[in-house]
């Protein structure tokens, strides 16, 4: 699902960090942005004094500067678009997640740029990795800050290219960068690594129970978060190929007016609730935020959080991810077979495909072998934190919060890539993108996009305060990484690395 702390919702500016479970998070920002170079020298004037402003902010991971420099140099609309506390939020997790930037370049475009906009080169000093500043800049005195993106950002022009790596030499990279992480403590969880069905790394890190000193496993179950969008997307496409559903179904076929008024539900297609392209929203409102959580188990438990929902457009015209939308799609499951939602999955997903330790789990009661997850509580150093018990669904769903094991959703992506779930052609309309449905990057219930190397590449992430995971599925080359983690944000970086030694084996 996505964070369902509505703080974190309103932090769009940060682009790939706050929002932890977008379906595509982590693909570089500025990859579509055509050639470049990179200038070195800093800028001089305002435009250099900002910058170096920022990255002194950002670095020195205090909270006082930040709210200094956030007052002093956003512009009165950026910075009143978050409470600041909120602000401060988003500089402390991109200081967690790097340890500190360095600045590298200003990078050129062949193609032209909004007017204003400075594109800042950085060195993350956690994971060596290459990040952007994205600023626009007003030319007038007092040069305040118009609006901030921290994205990823791929690697300067005058590099030489990255030597090609064995798998070997692959396995060996990545297990020294988790490692790197772990001590940092900014890792905690478990990562899988296969190809074409033989696992080629795999490791535990960090602990599932800080209380109880409890160390993760392999097979410790970890919070999903939106990735759960892929068991319902894929029980969906089963009982279209089994003729029992139709993509151009109308929602309210399946639904009664107590969910949703039948003028809106008329205009929404099935296909649409799969793609995002429904025009709904998101369930974690303020209803719910002010509800007892355990009100919230069983799907029809929902319908206070859903009966008031409009539309913010005409479904098929646009692309806006929906949690309300995939949700949904369990209801037509339960009304199209007559079953329980968590019931169908477990016997139609979790059984054919092996997943031995999935399930969307009440989190009230007791169930061996589970991580929970942790943020670290800014302004205390990293020795305090916080679980998120208090925070999250009390029970997953069709739309995230369910729990896993990397193993498993290895054994998931190969009972995918073996039609055990799916013949070949159902399959492939999972994994395919729908622009014809205005939905460019994303199939049903799967984010669809191409690695640097143009590989094409299917799965989900998922995120939450304390949760982040990631299944990606490499179709051209056979590869399936899997991360999970119980520390928010932290399985993308994970999830990052692989890919970038993924494209080195293919150079």
């Amino acid at each position: 699902m996505l964070d369902s702390v509505l703080l974190r919702r309103q932090l769009v500016w940060l682009g790939g960090i706050a929002i932890l479970c977008g379906p595509a998070a982590g693909v570089d920002a500025q990859q579509t942005l055509g050639d470049y170079t990179d200038v070195r020298e800093m800028p001089t004037g305002y435009v250099g004094e900002r910058i170096a402003e920022l990255l002194d902010a950002v670095n020195s991971n205090d909270a006082e500067k930040v709210k200094s420099f956030v007052s002093k140099r956003f512009g009165p609309e950026f910075l009143n678009f978050a409470p600041m506390e909120g602000h401060l939020e988003v500089f402390a997790q991109v200081y967690r997640e790097s340890r500190g930037l360095e600045f590298y370049s200003i990078r050129k475009y062949k193609e032209e740029r909004p007017q204003g906009e400075v594109v800042v080169i950085l060195r993350n000093k956690l994971t060596g990795g290459w990040q952007a500043f994205v600023l626009n800049i007003e030319s007038a005195p007092p040069h305040r800050i118009m609006s901030l993106q921290f994205a990823p950002a791929r690697p300067p022009s005058d590099l030489a290219p990255a030597k090609p790596i064995t798998e070997s030499e692959m396995g060996d990279a990545l297990q020294a960068f988790v490692e790197r992480l772990a001590r940092a403590d900014a890792f905690s969880g478990t990562v899988l690594l296969a190809k074409d069905g033989k696992v080629l790394f795999k490791g535990a890190y960090g602990l599932a129970s800080k209380r109880f000193n409890v160390p993760n496993k392999i097979d410790t179950k970890f919070n999903l978060g939106s990735m759960n969008k892929m068991f319902t997307g894929t029980a969906v496409a089963r009982l279209i190929q089994q003729g029992k559903l139709s993509l151009d179904d109308p929602l309210s076929k399946f639904l009664s007016t107590d969910w949703m008024s039948h003028e809106i539900t008329d205009k929404i297609k099935i296909k649409h609730l799969l793609t995002h392209t429904s025009g709904l929203g998101s369930y974690f409102n303020e209803t719910y935020m002010n509800s007892s959580k355990a009100l919230f188990r069983e799907l029809d438990d929902y319908k206070p959080l859903i009966s008031d929902s409009t539309l913010a457009f005409e479904p098929g015209t646009q692309w806006q991810y929906s949690n309300t939308g995939m949700f949904l799609l369990g209801v037509v499951i339960e009304k199209v077979t007559g079953e329980n939602f968590f019931e169908h999955i477990r016997e139609n997903i979790y059984k054919p495909a092996g997943m031995i330790n999935s399930d969307c789990y009440d989190m009230d009661r007791p169930v061996p072998n589970l991580a929970i997850g942790y943020s670290p509580e800014r302004g205390d150093g990293y020795n305090a934190w916080s679980n998120n018990l208090y925070k999250h669904v009390i029970r997953g769903g069709p739309a995230g919060g369910g729990f896993s094991t990397v193993e498993d959703l290895h054994r998931f992506a190969a009972a995918l890539r073996q039609h055990k779930l799916l013949n070949e052609k159902y399959t492939q309309m999972l994994w395919s993108p729908k622009p014809e449905f205005n939905s460019p990057n994303y199939g049903f219930g799967f984010a669809t996009h191409k690695s640097k190397s143009g590989e094409r590449m299917v799965g989900h992430r998922g995120g939450f305060s304390g949760i982040s995971a990631n299944l990606d599925i490499f179709l051209d080359s056979g590869y399936t990484a899997a991360v999970m983690s119980n520390y928010g944000g932290a399985a993308s970086l994970v999830a990052d690395k692989i890919r970038e030694l993924i494209t080195a084996t293919r150079e």
